[in-house]
């Protein structure tokens, strides 16, 4: 005889019996692996933590691995991160670094730079605010990223958009303000120095 399932309950589901996701699985393990970087916990209970979150099937099953460790800060909790140009100039990236909802961008006389190439960003969507004024911002972002621009005002120097519309699952949409100013803003994706450089030491910090 074949099993029934079984019948809808009228009563809400508690959030600690809801099926986690793949996603709410690797934001654990990612949580793990800070945790042992940080000497939280040593690698043999890291091992063993990792494979019972790679198992578990609910939220409650996930929060018992990481309910002694400290929360850590989502990207929505973080100031924006201002970047100004000043006299020499200012840049983000290539390496690895936290992504804020809210990247702020001051050319200045020496202007800024801002690369995403290399980060891992789990944001649906990130705000750059860029003002070109004297010098310029550019900003790099990786293939399979893409830009909405609508929101920009291109100024005396310009808005160029060298970037394609071909967005990649669970990638980013970078929604691009402020204004070019005389030094203008450039978006695009990395150039043939930069891929190579991402192909030859792909790991880099």
């Amino acid at each position: 005889m074949t099993a029934r399932p079984p019948e809808p309950s009228s009563r809400p589901t508690p959030s600690g019996e809801l099926r986690a996701s793949d996603d709410d699985r690797e934001a654990v393990v990612e949580q793990l692996r800070d945790a042992a970087a940080e000497g939280r916990i040593d690698l043999d209970e890291l091992d063993a933590r990792l494979e019972q979150a790679l198992k578990s099937r609910t939220h409650a099953e996930l929060a018992v691995l990481t309910a002694d460790l400290p929360r850590p800060q989502s990207s929505e909790d973080r100031p924006p991160l201002v970047l100004k140009g000043g006299m020499f100039g200012a840049s983000r990236g290539p390496g690895r670094w936290d992504v804020p909802r809210h990247v702020i961008a001051h050319g200045g006389v020496g202007g800024v730079k801002i690369d995403f190439t290399r980060v891992e960003c789990r944001l649906t969507e990130v705000t750059v605010e860029a003002y070109g004024e004297t010098s310029g911002v550019t900003i790099v972002i990786p293939d399979g990223w893409t830009v909405d621009t609508s929101g920009m005002d291109p100024g005396v120097g310009g808005l160029k958009d060298e970037t394609t519309s071909d967005r990649l699952p669970r990638t980013p949409l970078i929604r691009l303000t402020g204004s070019g100013g005389p030094g203008g803003v450039v978006i695009r994706h990395p150039n043939h120095r930069e891929q190579r450089k991402l192909h030859s030491n792909p790991t880099q910090g």
